[in-house]
């Protein structure tokens, strides 16, 4: 039976967005004491991440913007937006950071484990081209994936984003390409302010942009739900090469920065769903890459379901998820009509 690889580092410890921030170093600390006590220990091999190169990041970035976040290593403390701080150390993390979602996609091509964890900071799905915005420096999914298109060739990758907060960073890094299909689920109206139906994608990539915006107070019954009628089949008719996951997991009901009500058991429940698909398309090719997550105790328990998940020693939940509401029927109803235009499977209903 195959183990799963983790990446982390010291290095990211050192990153701080400033006195009292949410996205703290403890966060990694909790993840590191879970990782200490989890029941397979045995089967996670620990590898160390490597720096980003300057070329991989132009892959996604300007370069006036990567100048700009090696400029904040001369400074203390340095605030590039009102949520957005740096520190010394922060450069070096970040690079770090963009590294560990590459080797955690390398893992996974190696064919040598059941999927790979990169638990790194800062963030990066809020990242835009030119501009580091909502703790994020550098777009650590967005470069991994297209290390995985220049290095691997693959020609389809799947983003999965289930963090409450819409990643407009990496849906923009490929709005206009059909060689990644960009599927998130989020609270909305919420920061970032993005992320509605009609953004499919433009040019080649029409409808290869799926969002699904959602008001808050939903839950794991409402999350698999869609994950079940939109997401999969929607995956299966793309049949992606690999699958990297934006892993936010501020969606948990007792995170302070949003306003759903999953439980940890939900983020289990999402993870089965892309096994499934991974197992009919890619196997093993799992890429999990951390985002957010502001409580310890429920970014832990969280991280420690996707986990057993991907070793297939996760149980279903029992009682299974509660029953989705009436407006959630109106979610997927107005996802299915819009995407229907690009998506046989939604077309066929």
């Amino acid at each position: 039976m195959k183990k799963v690889a983790v990446f982390t580092d010291p290095l990211y410890l050192k990153h701080s967005g400033g006195p009292d921030h949410p996205e703290r170093p403890e966060r990694l600390v909790a993840i590191g004491n879970m990782l200490d006590t989890f029941p397979f220990r045995d089967r996670i091999v620990f590898l160390n991440p490597r720096d980003a190169t300057e070329e991989e990041l132009e892959r996604i970035h300007t370069v006036s913007h990567i100048r700009k976040i090696l400029q904040t290593a001369e400074q203390q403390y340095y605030m590039l937006d009102a949520d957005t701080g740096t520190c010394t150390d922060s450069w070096a993390a970040s690079l770090r950071a963009a590294g560990g979602a590459i080797c955690a996609v390398d893992a996974v091509m190696k064919g040598d484990h059941g999927g790979s964890l990169a638990f790194v900071r800062p963030p990066g799905h809020h990242a835009e081209r030119d501009r580091a915005m909502g703790f994020c420096l550098f777009n650590n999914a967005a470069v991994a994936a297209l290390h995985a298109s220049k290095i691997h060739g693959l020609k389809r990758i799947l983003i999965v984003d289930w963090d409450v907060h819409h990643g407009n960073g990496t849906m923009h890094s490929f709005y206009s390409s059909n060689q990644v299909l960009y599927f998130s689920i989020h609270q909305y109206p919420h920061y970032p302010g993005t992320g509605t139906f009609s953004e499919v994608g433009s040019g080649p990539g029409k409808g290869y942009t799926v969002n699904v915006p959602l008001q808050g107070g939903q839950g794991d019954g409402d999350y698999i739900k869609i994950f079940r009628e939109i997401f999969h089949p929607i995956a299966l008719e793309y049949r992606p090469e690999l699958i990297i996951i934006s892993a936010g997991f501020d969606a948990h009901k007792d995170d302070p920065l949003a306003g759903m009500v999953l439980t940890e058991k939900g983020f289990g429940l999402m993870t089965s769903v892309l096994k499934d698909v991974a197992a009919e398309c890619c196997p093993g090719r799992i890429a999990v890459v951390l985002e957010g997550g502001y409580s310890l105790k429920a970014l832990t328990e969280s991280i420690s379901e996707v986990m057993l998940c991907l070793l297939d020693e996760w149980e279903p939940p029992v009682p299974p998820p509660g029953i989705d509401s009436s407006y959630l029927h109106q979610v997927i109803g107005k996802v299915k009509l819009v995407q229907s235009a690009y998506w046989k499977c939604l077309a066929q209903e």
